[in-house]
């Protein structure tokens, strides 16, 4: 790998292949490209290393100055005589500047949301670097596309759709009271073309209403009596049986014997 390309950024490579995509739908596909991903992915990297920046700064000092102070703090337990002389009014006030900034900079960590920030930029980088490689690639959910030109209005809407999701997070003021949980089949279904999309097997539920249910019931019971009625046996069934029987009665009389 030579030196030349490891010193090259991310929009040096990009914008090369983005010239040689042959895009036949308009001559401005290209420039759409350049404009709306690349650009968002550029703005998007600008953001994370300046959050990345101020986090990690006040994440420094935050952490630097939570070990000097109990540290400071226990110096002054020692034997006075041993310690220089105006140690009390220097370790007061060193203590209470580091309170100070300790507490200011987990403040602005917190005001700012610095940590959130960090994180949201870097998914969102990332992800739309994943999704230009894919398109570029035709791989992933483009696999089944021919070409760049037949591919380029689902790409143009998987980027808008990270963007809006980033839009939403960030800025959940009213956006948070309108947010639904995320579907993946119907994510999946906006997203795939038509020709791609999954065939539902539909299946009519079948309904069997107590009436029908009733009448086939009767039916049945028809039917078991017209059979025995025509089969030739030597005891002739009562056409009722008795609802009670005795307490001591073990037998039910079902009739004569031909």
């Amino acid at each position: 790998m030579s030196l030349e390309f490891q010193k090259s950024t991310y929009y040096d490579r990009i914008n090369t292949i983005i010239d040689k995509l042959k895009l036949n739908d308009s001559p401005n596909d290209n420039e759409i490209i350049r404009n709306r991903f690349l650009y968002e992915v550029m703005q998007y990297e600008y953001k994370r290393d300046n959050t990345k920046k101020y986090y990690n700064g006040f994440q420094f000092i935050l952490t630097i100055g939570s070990i000097l102070l109990p540290a400071i703090l226990s110096i002054g337990q020692m034997d006075p005589t041993k310690l220089p002389k105006n140690f009390d009014t220097i370790s007061y006030w060193t203590s209470w500047i580091l309170s100070l900034t300790v507490t200011a900079c987990n403040g602005f960590l917190q005001l700012f949301s610095l940590d959130k920030n960090y994180i949201a930029y870097s998914l969102v980088t990332e992800q739309l670097k994943t999704e230009g490689w894919q398109y570029l690639q035709l791989s992933g959910k483009y696999e089944n596309a021919e070409s760049h030109s037949q591919s380029f209005k689902q790409f143009c809407k998987s980027i808008e759709n990270i963007k809006r999701k980033q839009i939403e997070q960030e800025y959940n003021g009213k956006a948070s009271d309108q947010k639904k949980n995320f579907d993946f089949d119907k994510e999946l279904k906006d997203t795939l073309p038509q020709q791609y999309q999954p065939k539902a097997i539909e299946q009519a539920p079948i309904a069997i209403e107590p009436k029908a249910q009733l009448q086939e019931a009767v039916d049945r019971v028809s039917d078991l009596k017209n059979m025995l009625k025509s089969t030739t046996l030597p005891v002739a069934l009562p056409t009722e049986l008795p609802t009670e029987l005795p307490d001591n009665s073990v037998t039910i009389d079902i009739g004569e014997t031909r």
